[in-house]
């Protein structure tokens, strides 16, 4: 068989011929079409949606960086950034906590090309009124970042205290902005619980000590001087580091002599607290409690000057609560929808009473238990003018607490301060609050929780011990925690 005969025959109905338009032969009005064809892809790419949603991109810069967008009151992210802005007249806004908002009326043109629009720089500069303070409110959401445990890969916590210290930076350069700068970062030391928080601590160090520019050998130098003087001089600071570091590097620090001297120097400050006399307030009584020295021993022992103070004997009754309800109607329970929308209270305020034997008041938040406490406070008689009622510091619920303990029979002088119900104390909550920080730091850095003290009545009295410490939010209404008042002389404080 030849090679021709396996050819493939073509017939005439084979084959395609295409034939004139209006006499236009085939090769002109095929490459008409195919034009038209581009050009309409060209037009949808390129004019269309510049004639569709006219308007520019703009590329928004910032310093310092990280500032949140709006324009016309609507968040578009923050910068650095490209964002697109329709044709027509806007107003755009950058904000960053503790900053100055800048502003910026925008009339934005319409764009040529789709494909590739026009995209205009947009630089502004944020200025503080108060770079400590703009520091500060950065410190404040560290705190709460930090009680929300230790990250995961898929969980992270942003690194709001470095990045602070980065805004603030400049003002490091001035000596006195920077001593207010290095107080607040010893202060947040207090909130350093996890290692990504610990991490954030030390990066927010460097940047403070370079003004929040980059490192050179010398500051990098200086920082780590400052940062092991601080953990030789800072009593507590070795508990501090085994609370945080992995479990290997726990059993070198517990075993040392830097941690044992400053666990043996703390213990032999102990002073056991004694009981005073009485005085009555309203229809509450409030025993005498002379100041001293407590061992405060929670994570590390550390010793706390506390002054004298008056604490109520019980908690607060019912009766006592439905007085100030009836001086103060907006906090009854009838207007729980009212103070759950000023974030004083939650939808559970005096729901229910955990403990049917008890004649005190649980179900009531911290804001609640502060507003009784002012209260209270006006009925003080005139020659207690510089005494105040508020809720006790954890050094003085603790120092009572001791010395119920101290009191052999007369323990009921101060009933239920450990088996009862647990007690709202007026200090933020902190992980470590044995680190020190002076009043006007912890006041600036707050917490997201309060302190609570003592114990669930469904725990033997035997089982709570007086350092058992715990926290909540303040608008927490647990039917598990009340309260009990002090009194104790105007600005008080325990170091």
């Amino acid at each position: 068989m030849t090679e021709s005969s396996h050819a493939k025959e073509v017939l005439p109905e084979d084959q395609v011929h295409l034939k004139p338009i209006l006499g236009i032969r085939p090769g002109i009005y095929l490459t008409i079409l195919y034009s038209l064809i581009l050009l309409t892809v060209l037009f949808l790419l390129l004019l269309y949606p510049g004639l569709s949603r006219p308007g520019r991109v703009l590329q928004v810069l910032s310093e310092p960086a990280g500032a949140a967008v709006q324009v016309d009151g609507v968040y578009w992210g923050t910068t650095p950034g490209d964002i697109f802005i329709p044709q027509g007249d806007h107003q755009l806004e950058m904000t960053l906590p503790g900053f100055n908002t800048w502003h910026k009326e925008l009339r934005i043109q319409g764009r040529v090309f789709g494909l590739f629009p026009q995209r205009e720089p947009l630089s502004g500069i944020l200025d503080a009124p108060d770079l400590v303070a703009a520091f500060a409110l950065e410190a404040a959401d560290y705190a709460g970042w930090s009680l929300t445990g230790e990250p995961t890969v898929t969980y992270q916590v942003p690194l709001s205290l470095s990045e602070g210290a980065y805004r603030s930076g400049p003002g490091a350069l001035n000596p006195e902005t920077y001593t207010a700068l290095e107080a607040l970062v010893k202060g947040s030391a207090r909130f350093a619980s996890t290692r990504a928080a610990m991490r954030d601590l030390i990066r927010t160090k460097y940047i403070t000590d370079n003004g929040g520019l980059s490192s050179s050998p010398v500051t990098l130098l200086r920082s780590a001087e400052d940062m092991l003087a601080y953990l030789s001089t800072t009593p507590g600071s070795a508990a501090w580091l085994v609370e945080v570091l992995p479990t290997e590097a726990v059993s070198l620090i517990t075993g040392s002599p830097w941690y044992m001297k400053q666990t043996v120097a703390a213990l032999s400050q102990s002073i056991t607290p004694s009981l005073g006399g009485v005085i009555n307030l309203e229809s509450l009584s409030f025993r005498a409690i002379p100041g001293g020295t407590l061992v405060q021993d929670n994570s590390f022992p550390h010793s706390i000057t506390v002054e004298d103070f008056y604490m109520c004997e019980t908690e607060v009754s019912l009766p006592s609560w439905e007085a100030f309800v009836q001086a103060n109607p907006a906090w009854g329970v009838e207007h729980t929808d009212e103070l759950t929308a000023q974030g004083l209270v939650t939808g559970d305020y005096r729901v229910s009473q955990a403990d049917p034997r008890a004649d005190s008041v649980p179900g009531v938040s911290w804001y609640g238990a502060a507003a009784y406490c002012q209260w209270l406070n006006r009925l003080l008689p005139a020659n207690m003018a510089a005494w105040e009622v508020r809720l006790p510091t954890e050094a003085e619920w603790e120092y009572a607490a001791k010395a119920v303990l101290n009191a052999g029979d007369s323990r009921e002088t101060l009933r239920d301060m450990l088996g009862g119900l647990w007690e709202w104390c007026t200090d933020p909550y902190a992980p470590f609050n044995f680190l020190p920080a002076d009043a006007q730091t912890i006041s600036a850095i707050g917490s997201p929780e309060r302190v609570v003290r003592g114990g669930s009545w469904v725990n033997p009295p035997g089982s709570v011990r007086a350092e058992t410490r715990g926290s909540l939010p303040p608008v927490s209404c647990s039917p598990f925690v009340s309260f009990r008042p002090v009194i104790a002389l105007k600005g008080a404080t325990h170091e």
